[in-house]
Protein backbone atom coordinates (compact mmCIF):
# COMPACT_ATOMS: atom_id res chain seq x y z
CA UNK A 1 0.00 0.00 0.00
CA UNK A 2 1.13 3.43 -0.77
CA UNK A 3 1.34 5.92 1.91
CA UNK A 4 1.03 9.51 0.84
CA UNK A 5 3.50 12.35 2.64
CA UNK A 6 1.50 15.43 3.65
CA UNK A 7 3.01 17.15 0.49
CA UNK A 8 4.02 15.96 -2.62
CA UNK A 9 7.01 17.48 -4.58
CA UNK A 10 6.96 17.81 -8.05
CA UNK A 11 10.04 19.67 -9.76
CA UNK A 12 10.39 21.04 -13.19
CA UNK A 13 13.25 22.78 -13.93
CA UNK A 14 13.73 25.17 -10.61
CA UNK A 15 10.72 25.71 -10.27
CA UNK A 16 8.82 23.76 -7.50
CA UNK A 17 5.05 22.84 -6.92
CA UNK A 18 3.42 21.42 -3.78
CA UNK A 19 0.15 20.09 -3.99
CA UNK A 20 -2.20 17.91 -1.59
CA UNK A 21 -2.94 14.55 -2.56
CA UNK A 22 -6.64 13.45 -3.18
CA UNK A 23 -6.85 11.17 -0.25
CA UNK A 24 -6.05 14.82 2.12
CA UNK A 25 -8.05 16.89 0.26
CA UNK A 26 -11.13 16.36 3.02
CA UNK A 27 -9.28 16.37 5.82
CA UNK A 28 -7.43 19.60 4.50
CA UNK A 29 -10.37 21.04 4.30
CA UNK A 30 -12.04 20.54 7.45
CA UNK A 31 -8.62 21.76 9.42
CA UNK A 32 -9.09 24.96 7.57
CA UNK A 33 -12.44 25.49 8.42
CA UNK A 34 -12.04 24.42 11.84
CA UNK A 35 -9.14 26.76 11.51
CA UNK A 36 -11.20 29.53 10.65
CA UNK A 37 -13.96 29.01 13.11
CA UNK A 38 -11.53 29.37 15.61
CA UNK A 39 -9.87 32.77 14.60
CA UNK A 40 -13.43 34.43 13.84
CA UNK A 41 -14.51 33.02 17.91
CA UNK A 42 -11.14 34.32 19.24
CA UNK A 43 -11.57 37.78 16.97
CA UNK A 44 -15.04 37.96 18.54
CA UNK A 45 -13.97 37.64 22.15
CA UNK A 46 -11.04 39.87 21.27
CA UNK A 47 -13.17 42.99 20.07
CA UNK A 48 -15.75 42.47 23.02
CA UNK A 49 -13.59 44.82 25.66
CA UNK A 50 -12.75 47.48 22.93
CA UNK A 51 -16.18 47.13 21.69
CA UNK A 52 -18.17 47.73 25.07
CA UNK A 53 -15.60 50.86 25.67
CA UNK A 54 -16.77 52.22 22.80
CA UNK A 55 -20.77 51.97 23.42
CA UNK A 56 -19.75 53.12 26.89
CA UNK A 57 -18.94 56.21 25.35
CA UNK A 58 -21.20 56.92 23.29
CA UNK A 59 -23.42 60.04 22.75
CA UNK A 60 -27.04 57.99 23.73
CA UNK A 61 -25.69 57.37 27.24
CA UNK A 62 -27.07 60.26 29.71
CA UNK A 63 -24.62 61.34 32.49
CA UNK A 64 -26.76 59.95 34.89
CA UNK A 65 -26.50 56.11 33.63
CA UNK A 66 -22.77 57.00 33.16
CA UNK A 67 -22.80 57.76 36.78
CA UNK A 68 -23.75 54.21 37.63
CA UNK A 69 -20.87 52.06 35.85
CA UNK A 70 -18.67 52.59 38.74
CA UNK A 71 -20.71 50.34 40.91
CA UNK A 72 -22.08 47.84 38.17
CA UNK A 73 -18.38 47.24 36.22
CA UNK A 74 -20.19 46.31 32.78
CA UNK A 75 -17.16 45.84 30.83
CA UNK A 76 -15.91 43.08 33.69
CA UNK A 77 -19.30 41.89 33.99
CA UNK A 78 -20.03 40.72 30.66
CA UNK A 79 -16.64 39.32 29.85
CA UNK A 80 -16.82 37.20 32.67
CA UNK A 81 -20.35 35.97 31.25
CA UNK A 82 -18.67 35.25 28.06
CA UNK A 83 -20.37 37.64 25.70
CA UNK A 84 -19.58 37.54 22.50
CA UNK A 85 -21.03 40.12 19.48
CA UNK A 86 -21.71 37.04 17.17
CA UNK A 87 -24.36 35.47 20.00
CA UNK A 88 -28.19 35.58 20.60
CA UNK A 89 -28.78 37.13 23.84
CA UNK A 90 -31.74 37.79 26.25
CA UNK A 91 -31.88 40.14 28.82
CA UNK A 92 -34.41 39.30 31.65
CA UNK A 93 -36.80 42.64 32.52
CA UNK A 94 -34.61 45.53 31.44
CA UNK A 95 -36.17 48.11 33.13
CA UNK A 96 -35.25 51.72 31.49
CA UNK A 97 -32.62 50.05 29.96
CA UNK A 98 -29.93 50.69 31.76
CA UNK A 99 -28.11 47.50 30.05
CA UNK A 100 -30.11 47.64 26.70
CA UNK A 101 -27.54 50.90 25.73
CA UNK A 102 -24.58 48.56 26.40
CA UNK A 103 -25.71 45.44 24.49
CA UNK A 104 -28.19 46.43 22.19
CA UNK A 105 -25.24 48.06 19.50
CA UNK A 106 -22.60 45.31 20.48
CA UNK A 107 -25.33 42.81 19.40
CA UNK A 108 -26.47 44.83 16.78
CA UNK A 109 -24.51 43.78 13.74
CA UNK A 110 -23.81 40.13 14.32
CA UNK A 111 -25.74 38.86 17.31
CA UNK A 112 -29.55 39.74 18.04
CA UNK A 113 -30.64 41.29 21.32
CA UNK A 114 -33.98 40.30 22.74
CA UNK A 115 -35.55 42.64 25.43
CA UNK A 116 -37.52 40.20 27.48
CA UNK A 117 -39.87 42.98 28.99
CA UNK A 118 -43.41 42.42 31.22
CA UNK A 119 -45.93 40.54 29.36
CA UNK A 120 -48.82 43.05 28.87
CA UNK A 121 -52.48 41.89 28.05
CA UNK A 122 -55.94 43.40 29.11
CA UNK A 123 -54.96 42.21 33.01
CA UNK A 124 -51.35 43.95 33.28
CA UNK A 125 -50.78 46.46 36.26
CA UNK A 126 -49.89 49.84 34.97
CA UNK A 127 -47.27 50.19 36.40
CA UNK A 128 -45.89 47.35 33.80
CA UNK A 129 -47.70 49.47 31.39
CA UNK A 130 -45.95 52.18 31.77
CA UNK A 131 -42.17 51.07 32.73
CA UNK A 132 -42.51 49.25 28.95
CA UNK A 133 -44.20 52.52 27.03
CA UNK A 134 -41.06 54.02 28.10
CA UNK A 135 -38.76 51.41 27.33
CA UNK A 136 -40.44 51.27 23.76
CA UNK A 137 -40.25 54.85 23.86
CA UNK A 138 -36.72 55.07 24.83
CA UNK A 139 -36.17 52.45 21.91
CA UNK A 140 -37.97 54.33 19.22
CA UNK A 141 -35.59 57.65 19.59
CA UNK A 142 -32.74 55.58 18.35
CA UNK A 143 -32.99 53.72 15.66
CA UNK A 144 -30.08 53.69 14.12
CA UNK A 145 -28.48 51.58 17.45
CA UNK A 146 -32.41 50.24 18.92
CA UNK A 147 -33.90 49.16 15.31
CA UNK A 148 -33.36 45.55 15.42
CA UNK A 149 -33.93 44.65 19.25
CA UNK A 150 -36.37 42.19 19.54
CA UNK A 151 -39.10 42.77 21.99
CA UNK A 152 -40.86 39.66 24.05
CA UNK A 153 -42.73 39.58 26.96
CA UNK A 154 -42.17 37.50 30.37
CA UNK A 155 -44.27 37.86 33.78
CA UNK A 156 -45.43 33.99 34.51
CA UNK A 157 -47.46 32.28 33.42
CA UNK A 158 -46.60 33.99 30.10
CA UNK A 159 -42.83 32.83 29.67
CA UNK A 160 -41.96 32.62 25.87
CA UNK A 161 -39.38 35.13 25.99
CA UNK A 162 -37.71 33.70 22.94
CA UNK A 163 -37.67 30.25 20.59
CA UNK A 164 -36.78 27.04 22.88
CA UNK A 165 -33.26 25.90 22.96
CA UNK A 166 -32.37 28.77 20.41
CA UNK A 167 -30.32 31.34 22.65
CA UNK A 168 -26.45 31.56 23.89
CA UNK A 169 -27.15 33.94 26.79
CA UNK A 170 -29.44 35.06 29.20
CA UNK A 171 -29.20 37.94 31.81
CA UNK A 172 -30.94 39.20 34.43
CA UNK A 173 -29.45 41.84 36.05
CA UNK A 174 -31.06 42.91 39.96
CA UNK A 175 -34.38 41.15 39.21
CA UNK A 176 -34.46 38.32 41.14
CA UNK A 177 -36.03 39.78 44.45
CA UNK A 178 -38.80 41.05 42.41
CA UNK A 179 -40.32 37.27 41.73
CA UNK A 180 -39.95 35.90 45.41
CA UNK A 181 -43.05 37.70 47.26
CA UNK A 182 -45.63 37.14 43.88
CA UNK A 183 -43.96 33.68 44.19
CA UNK A 184 -42.70 32.86 40.44
CA UNK A 185 -39.07 32.88 41.13
CA UNK A 186 -39.15 29.45 39.82
CA UNK A 187 -41.12 29.79 36.59
CA UNK A 188 -38.10 32.48 35.73
CA UNK A 189 -35.84 30.32 36.18
CA UNK A 190 -37.11 27.49 34.38
CA UNK A 191 -38.08 29.87 31.30
CA UNK A 192 -34.86 30.61 31.44
CA UNK A 193 -33.43 26.92 30.84
CA UNK A 194 -36.06 26.33 27.97
CA UNK A 195 -35.13 29.36 26.16
CA UNK A 196 -31.10 28.36 26.39
CA UNK A 197 -29.60 26.41 23.90
CA UNK A 198 -27.39 23.22 25.55
CA UNK A 199 -23.83 24.44 26.50
CA UNK A 200 -25.57 27.79 27.12
CA UNK A 201 -24.89 30.34 29.92
CA UNK A 202 -26.95 32.18 32.28
CA UNK A 203 -25.45 35.07 34.33
CA UNK A 204 -27.32 36.59 37.38
CA UNK A 205 -26.56 39.38 39.09
CA UNK A 206 -28.16 40.21 42.18
CA UNK A 207 -28.04 41.88 45.50
CA UNK A 208 -26.80 39.72 47.42
CA UNK A 209 -27.89 38.89 51.56
CA UNK A 210 -25.94 38.05 54.74
CA UNK A 211 -26.26 34.06 54.93
CA UNK A 212 -29.37 32.40 56.48
CA UNK A 213 -31.42 35.52 56.11
CA UNK A 214 -35.18 34.01 56.02
CA UNK A 215 -37.64 34.04 52.70
CA UNK A 216 -39.70 37.30 54.68
CA UNK A 217 -36.47 39.43 55.11
CA UNK A 218 -35.39 38.59 51.65
CA UNK A 219 -38.52 40.48 50.50
CA UNK A 220 -38.45 43.45 52.82
CA UNK A 221 -35.13 44.13 52.31
CA UNK A 222 -34.58 43.16 48.65
CA UNK A 223 -31.06 41.25 49.58
CA UNK A 224 -31.43 37.56 48.25
CA UNK A 225 -29.21 34.65 49.36
CA UNK A 226 -26.04 33.05 47.32
CA UNK A 227 -28.12 30.03 48.71
CA UNK A 228 -31.44 30.89 47.65
CA UNK A 229 -30.49 31.99 44.08
CA UNK A 230 -28.12 28.72 43.39
CA UNK A 231 -30.86 26.66 44.76
CA UNK A 232 -33.37 28.43 42.17
CA UNK A 233 -30.98 27.67 39.27
CA UNK A 234 -30.14 23.90 40.15
CA UNK A 235 -33.86 22.94 41.00
CA UNK A 236 -34.42 24.53 36.53
CA UNK A 237 -30.93 22.13 35.89
CA UNK A 238 -28.23 24.61 35.88
CA UNK A 239 -24.88 23.68 36.95
CA UNK A 240 -23.08 26.54 38.74
CA UNK A 241 -19.99 27.39 36.48
CA UNK A 242 -18.39 30.06 38.56
CA UNK A 243 -18.51 33.47 40.83
CA UNK A 244 -17.17 36.45 40.37
CA UNK A 245 -16.49 39.44 43.18
CA UNK A 246 -16.77 42.22 40.65
CA UNK A 247 -20.06 43.77 41.87
CA UNK A 248 -19.28 42.91 45.38
CA UNK A 249 -19.29 46.05 47.74
CA UNK A 250 -17.35 45.69 51.25
CA UNK A 251 -19.02 48.57 52.82
CA UNK A 252 -22.43 47.52 52.42
CA UNK A 253 -23.86 46.33 55.55
CA UNK A 254 -27.00 45.27 54.45
CA UNK A 255 -29.10 46.53 57.72
CA UNK A 256 -30.82 49.95 56.03
CA UNK A 257 -33.84 51.01 57.08
CA UNK A 258 -35.32 50.78 53.92
CA UNK A 259 -33.12 47.87 52.55
CA UNK A 260 -31.71 47.63 49.44
CA UNK A 261 -33.80 51.12 48.29
CA UNK A 262 -31.92 53.12 51.25
CA UNK A 263 -28.87 53.22 48.64
CA UNK A 264 -27.90 54.98 45.38
CA UNK A 265 -29.91 55.15 42.98
CA UNK A 266 -33.23 54.84 44.86
CA UNK A 267 -32.07 56.57 47.78
CA UNK A 268 -35.73 56.65 49.16
CA UNK A 269 -35.16 60.56 49.47
CA UNK A 270 -38.36 61.03 51.24
CA UNK A 271 -36.99 59.12 54.22
CA UNK A 272 -33.40 60.67 54.33
CA UNK A 273 -32.54 63.44 55.75
CA UNK A 274 -29.26 65.32 54.12
CA UNK A 275 -26.56 63.29 56.61
CA UNK A 276 -28.18 60.44 56.02
CA UNK A 277 -28.48 60.86 52.12
CA UNK A 278 -24.67 61.67 52.30
CA UNK A 279 -23.84 58.24 54.00
CA UNK A 280 -26.13 56.12 52.11
CA UNK A 281 -24.26 57.76 48.85
CA UNK A 282 -21.02 57.28 50.27
CA UNK A 283 -21.59 53.11 50.75
CA UNK A 284 -22.46 53.59 46.90
CA UNK A 285 -24.73 50.74 45.20
CA UNK A 286 -25.66 47.26 47.43
CA UNK A 287 -23.42 44.26 47.27
CA UNK A 288 -24.17 41.94 44.67
CA UNK A 289 -23.25 38.24 43.83
CA UNK A 290 -22.12 37.66 39.93
CA UNK A 291 -23.44 33.91 39.24
CA UNK A 292 -22.34 32.57 36.31
CA UNK A 293 -24.40 29.07 35.02
CA UNK A 294 -24.44 26.48 32.65
CA UNK A 295 -26.98 24.30 31.25
CA UNK A 296 -25.97 20.92 30.35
Amino acid sequence: MRTWPVLERASAGCARNWRVPPALWIPSVLIVALYSLFVMRASAAELVPNGIERVLAGDHRSDRNRARDVYRHPKETLRFFGLRPDMHVVEVWPGGGWYTEVLAPLLREHGTYYAAHYHIDEDTHSFYRKAQRNFLDKLAKRPDLYDRVVVTGLLPPHVNMAPKDSVDLVLTFRNVHNWIEPGYEQAMFDAFFAALKPGGVLGVVEHRAKDGISKRDMIRSGYVSEAYVIDLAHKAGFKLAARSEVNANPKDTKDHPRGVWTLPPTLRSGWLGGDDRERYLAIGESDRMTLKFTKP
